[in-house]
Order: C-alpha cells, then structure tokens, then sequence
C-alpha cells in the first residue's frame, strides 16, 4: 500500500470542525433537522452500519464533496470496512460517475490510509 500526501484528509476534518461548529451556531434548527435526518439515516435496518458508510463513501465520491470523503471513509473504517472494502465500493463510485470519480476515489483510499496510519501510531 503506497501512502500519499496529496490531502491530508485527518486534518481536513480537524480543521472543519470549528466552522461546522459556527454553521450550527448561525443554523441550530436546521443544523438540528441535518443530525437527526443523520441518525435516522443510519439506524439499523436491512443494512448493517459499515454498508451504509461504503455507500456514503462512494456516494461522496460521486458528488465530489471531500469533507464528505473524510467523514465517512473514518466512519467506514470505524465501522470495521478494510481498505479492500473501500476499494471495492470506489469502483461503483468510479462506474457511477466516470473519470472525475476515479480522481475522486484514489483520494478516498488516501484517506483511509492516513487514518489508519494514526491509529497505529
């Protein structure tokens, strides 16, 4: 596995959290409706919790949002997804959105391994 520093994606998330923090400050109703949509999104059901985060991973991909790469591939591998796993889910990502997903979906396996690098540290 050959790591790169294009983003860093650990501290991308970091560094978004005061924003987010001012964001629901200025929006706390709608801010509060978004993290309950979220919860509801993510209870259990027909699909486990770390299959909802490959599909979020890939759907970021797709959208192209890197604060959303960072936060979901985190919450995949939390979730018990392998880098495998990931890889597998970028290539729908890849499929669904073609070329601007692939570029997409190489960052999202970058992300993956610089959180996994700091939690062997």
């Amino acid at each position: 596995m050959s790591h790169t520093t294009f983003k860093n994606w650990p501290q991308m998330a970091e560094n978004l959290v005061p924003a987010i923090k001012e964001l629901h400050r200025g929006s706390p109703g709608v801010m509060k409706a978004f993290r309950e949509m979220g919860a509801a999104a993510h209870e259990g059901g027909a699909l486990d919790a770390k299959t909802k985060e490959l599909l979020a991973v890939a759907i970021s991909v797709a959208v192209r949002c890197d604060p959303c790469i960072t936060y979901h591939v985190e919450g995949a591998r939390k979730k018990g997804a392998s880098r495998d796993e990931i890889a597998e889910a970028m290539g729908l990502a890849v499929y669904m959105g073609a070329g601007p997903s692939a570029m997409y979906a190489a960052q999202a396996l970058e992300a993956y391994d610089q959180y996994a690098d700091r939690s062997d540290a």
